[in-house]
């Protein structure tokens, strides 16, 4: 007859417990895992699926009982290592997001919304056409696979321990704050573009005050905008694929920063 110890136990448990609460806290904040279209059973089964891969190739688990109060107070910790890891990436899309809003303003489209199945409510049309052409562009890159690379190699950089301090915090506060340039710098040309067409558009008005601003300036706008939006959709793939690699050595240059000092 076949026996198990509470030790054995305890150690079975941690095995796949630690770190499934930081694959977790990874789709719970990630683009493309967190769809709020999915529901969170599939979500749920995604990471014991993933943890039941990963845990046999991982280092040791502290022999720690995960019902222990060290035990919940390391899997709290490797839910927010999850989660920082997934909300670097977050940011990248985030900053997409601010590209197509910032460019959607200037065409004269920020009244008009679309439903966004990324984050279950109202977006701006051309927001959410950024939006999922980079998801797109993000799983034609393999980048979900990438991402699921570097969250096994975190295991090795930054193991499950019962050292519960996590210095470097800030780490995370600087890409938050080089958010905004970084969606701005993306819809830079469109919005020069447009700032001369709106330029062009005010020098006509001084010139021929009887002509209607707003009858005339709108479909000049928009058109301007659709073109420019045509002719720089070869130049969004290059743009995308550097800002993704740049997001992926984020995910990885912010574990050492967690790392206990």
């Amino acid at each position: 007859m076949l026996s198990l110890s509470s030790v054995q136990l305890d150690a079975w448990i941690a095995f796949y417990c630690y770190p499934l609460a930081r694959v977790l806290g990874l789709i719970a904040t990630a683009p493309v895992f967190n769809n709020k279209a999915t529901p969170i059973r599939v979500r749920l089964l995604l990471g014991i699926t993933i943890t039941v891969a990963l845990a046999p190739a991982l280092p040791p688990m502290p022999a720690i009982a995960p019902g222990s109060g060290v035990g919940l107070a390391i899997m709290v910790q490797q839910t927010l290592i999850g989660i920082a890891m997934g909300f670097v990436m977050r940011l990248i899309f985030s900053a997409i997001d601010i590209a197509g809003d910032l460019i959607g303003l200037q065409m004269g489209l920020g009244f008009a919304t679309f439903y966004d199945p990324q984050s279950a409510g109202q977006t701006a049309v051309v927001a959410e056409f950024f939006g999922l052409l980079a998801t797109l562009m993000f799983l034609a890159l393999n980048g979900h696979l990438v991402m699921l690379a570097i969250l096994a190699q975190s295991f090795t950089q930054l193991p499950v321990s019962e050292i519960l301090l996590m210095p470097g915090w800030h780490s995370l506060v600087r890409w938050a704050a080089a958010l905004f340039s970084v969606g701005l710098l993306l819809a830079m040309p469109l919005i020069a573009a447009l700032l001369i067409t709106n330029i062009a558009l005010g020098v006509l008005t001084r010139a021929a005050p009887q002509l209607n601003l707003f009858a005339v300036g709108f479909p000049v706008t928009l058109t301007v905008g659709f073109i420019m939006l045509l002719l720089s959709l070869p130049y969004l793939a290059p743009s995308f694929e550097r800002v993704f690699s740049q997001g992926l050595e984020a995910m990885t240059s912010v574990l050492p920063a967690l790392a206990p000092k």
